[in-house]
């Protein structure tokens, strides 16, 4: 019986953190670089434009003045995660179902009832992954002296959009 109990106990602790990793997979992930460009001001400031067209992303507010843009665009939930999400929770229910049934025999059949809430977990994600995401930027130029002209973007987005766009241009962190 203290197996049991301790691995009733281990089982539950998987579930707990099981949840927490669904619940994860909907947080934001907004995150505020600051990105050396070789490219001058004026001509990363196209590009960029041009680039968060391509991804679907709208203008939403513009300063020509201080070189800030917004731009606003929907995420779509992902049907892979959404899968992947309900067949784990499916197969964390399953472990607790073992464990439970070892237990309490007698309701074996009730436990199984359980695997019914799996795809919740899906659901759950796909309601809340789609949302609108906003994309700021702010461009500087970067006088050294003795050197070709540059420019510092200040960036705030997701983190995965963040990636995106350094693998996309020649951008080295500014710290």
């Amino acid at each position: 019986m203290p197996i049991l109990s301790s691995t009733f106990f281990l089982t539950l602790l998987l579930m707990v953190g099981l949840f927490f990793f669904i619940r994860a997979s909907v947080k934001d992930r907004t995150e505020q670089v600051q990105l050396i460009s070789e490219v001058p001001k004026t001509s990363l400031l196209e590009q960029l434009k041009d680039y968060f067209k391509q991804r679907a992303y709208n203008v939403t507010s513009s300063d020509a003045a201080q070189d800030t843009m917004t731009f606003e665009g929907l995420v779509r939930p992902s049907w892979f995660l959404a899968i992947f999400l309900s067949i784990l929770a499916a197969s964390g229910f399953f472990c607790l179902i073992l464990v439970l049934s070892f237990l309490y025999p007698a309701l074996t059949p009730l436990f199984f009832a359980l695997e019914l809430l799996s795809p919740i977990a899906g659901i759950f994600y796909w309601k809340k992954a789609r949302r609108m995401e906003t994309v700021s930027f702010s461009l500087e130029s970067l006088n050294q002296e003795g050197s070709q002209p540059g420019s510092i973007l200040t960036l705030t987005a997701h983190r995965d959009e963040v990636i995106q766009l350094k693998q996309t241009f020649p951008l080295k962190s500014a710290n």
